[in-house]
């Protein structure tokens, strides 16, 4: 079973204005748009349910495999892109052929949160050009 799509939008919603910062998950102090997905999941189910390694900011322009994806599938519920609804988790490639490197939370069909480089937290259009980067989608689960 899934997580209220609306608890998921306010605790993500909660994150608004935080500086971005690599590899952080502080909220109103620093994060990455990883940072953000750990930081409401934290708030949705205390700890968080895998290790996060190190990782640079070029981790992604290299390489097949899927690490967020991968990640994400073993602790989320996968459904398809043409499914996504508010409260979701979706991953973007940045460039084609690269891998998923860039993730944030839906708030409504054309909206999305994220945390982004120079810009910190913001809330913006879900537009055509972050649809065509989208690579995958994921629901949180249900608090236990």
């Amino acid at each position: 079973m899934s997580a209220d799509p609306a608890v998921v939008i306010t605790a993500a919603r909660g994150w608004l204005g935080t500086p971005y910062h690599d590899q952080a998950s502080l909220r109103g102090v620093g994060c990455d748009c990883l940072g953000l997905v750990r930081g409401v999941w934290r708030e949705l189910h205390g700890a968080e349910p895998l290790p996060l390694p190190a990782y640079s900011r070029d981790w992604g322009e290299t390489g097949t495999r899927e690490p967020l994806a991968e990640a994400a599938r073993k602790v989320m519920v996968e459904v398809p892109l043409a499914s996504i609804v508010p409260g979701a988790l979706i991953l973007f490639r940045m460039r084609t052929g690269a891998v998923a490197k860039h993730c944030g939370i839906v708030t409504a069909p054309d909206r999305f949160i994220h945390a982004y480089e120079r810009t910190g937290v913001v809330e913006v259009r879900l537009d055509h050009a972050w649809r065509r980067r989208l690579a995958f989608a994921f629901l949180f689960p249900s608090p236990s």
